[in-house]
């Protein structure tokens, strides 16, 4: 038996105003049309607007156009109809199916250039792009800011047969044209992630603590060489920890209270871990550091716990010895494990963010591992890296938007002192 009714996709285009899409439906409400398919985006007050509406039978079509044509007159939009056939509408349902993901581009600024090539990539593919969204704030070229910061997000459908291929042609656009490019499925747990951690040296503060501390105690040559040494293979990452801090051995605790006065934070490091703390998530830091300092920025930026390597302390001094078990990359991941069993999370709802080797083992078992400002090698093997922002590009990433950050602010001000 043949469906009697008809089928359009009406679009409207023209300048946004309040009331637009009121007054369209309430045309087709007269006439009894069914929704089965509607979405809108607004670009720089001007919309684009879609229905894809089923004319009951008993309804004619050209006196709906006509009084949709009316209106449009009367606001001053544009409206285009166009018929689809009950096979085509078929078609499409059954396509609902396809595998979703996501593609986020962020960088300094973004170019007509990046967003080709990004775009290219998915149709060489076979993938469509359904949906673009700019996460990243408007921009004023008048009064630019000093750490600009631009995201897109495209939600990408269709069966991808080569998804290695796609991965590393993506990742050559981002070196080559100097911008962060994420991809990764659209799944329930993109939207559900609810921990993140943080390595320390190199991510949430820009220094690498042991190094400092070598200076000040005049070994900075020796701990140097050790470091290289442990980089070429030599030396596994407890075994030249500890000949490092054997180093530091007779140093004044008074040097270590003045080094973590002065640690230097990573640009966006107090935005990311303020709003992720509004947003509702547990934070932590994962460190092969030390905690003596983990300890000082975590009360800086208020993150919830801290696992890092213990410095011995005896009469104000360094012993040049550590305390406890290790924290190197393998405690990192068990260490991350254990934090999500204990929050009532599944693996699948952390996030991790590190620099350097000793942090792909946690990288690799978070549910989002992202290198920050990482070694190629690193920044490869974690397949999600942010390499031109700063830390809060990590919002971006997790689909926050300038305008969600901006929203948690305004209403943390607004809201009564407890």
């Amino acid at each position: 038996m043949m469906h009697a009714s008809e089928i359009y996709l009406i679009n409207v285009t023209g300048r946004d105003r309040p009331g637009l899409v009121s007054a369209v439906t309430n045309v087709l409400a007269q006439f009894h049309v069914n929704v089965l398919d509607i979405g809108q985006a607004v670009i720089h007050d001007h919309i684009s607007f879609g229905i894809l509406a089923e004319i009951p039978p008993g309804q004619t079509a050209s006196t709906i156009m006509k009084e949709l044509l009316y209106l449009a007159h009367d606001l001053d939009i544009q409206a285009r109809f166009t018929p689809v056939s009950l096979e085509q509408y078929e078609k499409w349902v059954a396509e609902q199916g396809k595998e979703r993901r996501i593609i986020t581009m962020i960088g300094r600024t973004l170019t007509a250039a990046q967003t080709s090539a990004v775009a290219a990539v998915c149709a060489h593919y076979g993938l469509n792009i359904d949906v673009i969204t700019r996460l990243s704030g408007r921009v004023s070229l008048a009064n630019p800011e000093i750490h600009p910061a631009a995201s897109v997000q495209f939600s990408i459908s269709g069966n991808l047969y080569d998804e290695h291929g796609m991965r590393r042609r993506l990742m050559d656009i981002a070196q080559q044209m100097g911008i962060d490019i994420s991809f990764h499925m659209d799944d329930i747990y993109r939207r559900n992630r609810r921990l993140v951690v943080f390595d320390m040296d190199s991510t949430l503060i820009q220094a690498e603590v042991i190094d400092v501390l070598a200076q000040r105690a005049g070994v900075g040559a020796e701990v140097a060489a050790i470091t290289e040494a442990a980089m070429r293979g030599e030396l596994d990452f407890t075994q030249s920890l500890k000949r490092r801090v054997a180093l530091l051995v007779g140093l004044e605790e008074a040097v270590l209270a003045d080094v973590a006065e002065n640690l230097p934070l990573t640009e966006g490091a107090e935005r990311v871990v303020g709003t992720l703390k509004r947003l509702g998530y547990k934070t932590g830091i994962l460190s092969g550091g030390f905690d003596y300092f983990g300890r000082r920025i975590q009360e800086k930026l208020g993150i919830d716990f801290v696992h890092a390597n213990k410095l011995e302390i005896a009469d104000g001094r360094l012993t040049g010895r550590l305390v406890g078990e290790i924290v190197d990359g393998a405690r990192k991941a068990a260490l991350l494990r254990q934090i999500a069993e204990e929050e009532g999370l599944l693996l699948e709802q952390t996030i991790a963010v590190g620099d350097g080797a000793n942090d792909l083992p946690m990288l690799s078992v978070a549910g989002l591992g992202v290198a920050f400002h990482a070694k190629p090698v690193v920044r490869e093997r974690a397949e999600r890296a942010i390499s031109n922002v700063g830390l809060d590009g990590l919002l971006f990433l997790i689909g926050v938007r300038e305008r969600e950050v901006r929203q948690t602010l305004v209403s943390e001000e607004t809201s009564p002192s407890r």
